[in-house]
């Protein structure tokens, strides 16, 4: 085999070698940037979905129940951004993060909850009076 058959022979191999690496490199640059738009898209969509359920919060006229009413929707946003960042997220003290946010806004939505029901089955009572 002369130098310039030997030279057309690897060509021949290393051409679609090059092509196929190129290609799957491509392939998971797609999927990675599809991932990373997904990823983004849920986020802004908690966001969204935050942002609509304050909006809709009447304002009472006793501060403590407007602040409960309108953080519950905000807890709740951090809460699936946080399950977001475990599902997607790599950074190890990100996902350590994101594990505490979940824990520690899950239990503030609960006391938030018990503490709006509470008020609310307080405020619905009529008022009684002590006998004398």
């Amino acid at each position: 085999m002369n130098k310039n058959t030997w030279r057309f022979a690897m060509l021949l191999v290393l051409i679609p070698t090059v092509a196929l690496a190129a290609w799957q490199q491509g392939s998971h640059s797609h999927r990675a940037m599809a991932e990373e738009d997904a990823v983004w898209a849920e986020l802004i969509a908690s966001m969204d979905k935050m942002d609509a359920a304050m909006a809709s919060v009447k304002r009472s006229g006793d501060s403590d129940i407007d602040f409960v009413k309108l953080m519950l929707p905000h807890h709740q946003a951090a809460l699936d951004m946080a399950k977001a960042q475990l599902i997607y997220g790599k950074d190890p003290q990100m996902r350590r993060l994101a594990q505490e946010i979940i824990t520690d806004q899950q239990s503030e939505i609960e006391l938030m909850q018990l503490w709006l029901k509470q008020h609310n089955a307080a405020e619905s009572k009529p008022a009684t009076r002590l006998k004398s």
